[in-house]
């Protein structure tokens, strides 16, 4: 019955006769297990035919399931690396599954379970942790395409109220970020989730829009548009160089030759550009702004008094 299930689980439609086969069992036996399982409260929908055919619907509520042994050891990996997305709610509930997983393992998959969690340490890269709700409400806005409005504090600090259809949501750079049509600007736009408020979900369905050319997290990483203030920095080193040393995600990396290339970002902190471009170790030059020139001045100042004497 357990290997009946198992292969239940994968979603798709057996025929009968595909399972008599796949298990090694008589029509009968099949057909008083599948009523088993049922009675178990799992949702097995069967169809009339030559056989009969059988797959796993949607419940009203979650049985459980059977997973393989790199299925329960991959379950676990995914829950431990949940806590680097930083989201309210989340870091809990994973510990609580994990700790649920533990119980029901068997022996074998608990020693395998518990090297892992004691030999992964996971560093969180967020600035700031964000509101599941919100991610949720976003989420299911962008499935349904309804549209949203949201109260939104820009990196100036201006404020203002926003329609858009929602798409993505990207976690970058220690920020999460939503990817979104403006209905006011007529332009995609991109968006903090910590600096929005206020979200709501008028009800308005939106058509999906083919999504920018270079996709969500290229869209992100590109230079502002012009007009808005962003840091070049020159870097005198071969661009596999740099990009195999640069933290940031953000921004774009080009080619200038086979020595040289610039690095473009709209950071929302000059001080962060400056200490990112420092860590790089290779010598560079600051182009633009005069901002992130005198944050690299205070910068080589406040490393000169560290090593003074």
């Amino acid at each position: 019955m357990l290997q009946l299930l198992s292969a239940l689980q994968n979603g798709r439609t057996w025929t009968g006769a595909e399972l008599v086969a796949r298990l090694g069992t008589s029509p009968r036996t099949l057909r008083r297990d599948i009523d088993r399982l049922r009675e178990l409260g799992y949702p097995v929908q069967s169809a009339r035919g030559v056989g009969g055919s059988y797959r796993l619907v949607a419940g009203q509520a979650m049985p459980p399931l059977v997973l393989t042994d790199d299925e329960a050891v991959a379950t676990v990996i995914g829950l431990r690396f949940a806590t680097l997305a930083q989201v309210e709610g989340v870091i809990p509930n994973a510990q609580g599954a994990l700790d649920k997983l533990e119980q029901v393992l068997p022996t074998r998959l608990r020693w395998r379970m518990r090297a892992i969690s004691t030999s992964v340490e996971l560093a969180a890269r967020t600035n700031q942790s964000v509101d599941l709700g919100l991610l949720q409400q976003l989420a299911g806005s962008s499935y349904e395409h309804l549209e949203v409005e949201f109260d939104y504090v820009d990196r100036a600090g201006g404020k203002a109220h926003r329609r858009v259809e929602p798409y993505r949501q990207v976690l970058m750079s220690g920020s999460w970020f939503l990817l979104g049509w403006d209905r006011d600007r007529d332009d995609w736009r991109s968006f903090r989730l910590d600096r929005i408020s206020r979200l709501t979900v008028p009800g308005r369905i939106f058509v999906e829009r083919q999504l920018p050319p270079d996709g969500p997290v290229g869209f992100l990483r590109r230079p502002v548009p012009t007009g808005q203030t962003y840091g070049r920095i020159l870097f005198a080193a071969p661009v596999e160089v740099v990009s195999g040393r640069l933290a940031a995600q953000a921004g774009s990396l080009e080619r200038i030759d086979d020595e040289n290339c610039r690095y473009s970002c709209a950071p929302d902190s000059w001080e962060w550009l400056t200490m990112t471009a420092a860590a790089v170790g290779v010598p560079y030059v600051i182009e633009s702004p005069q901002e992130l020139r005198a944050h690299t001045r205070l910068l080589a100042e406040r490393i000169s008094a560290a090593v003074s004497d």
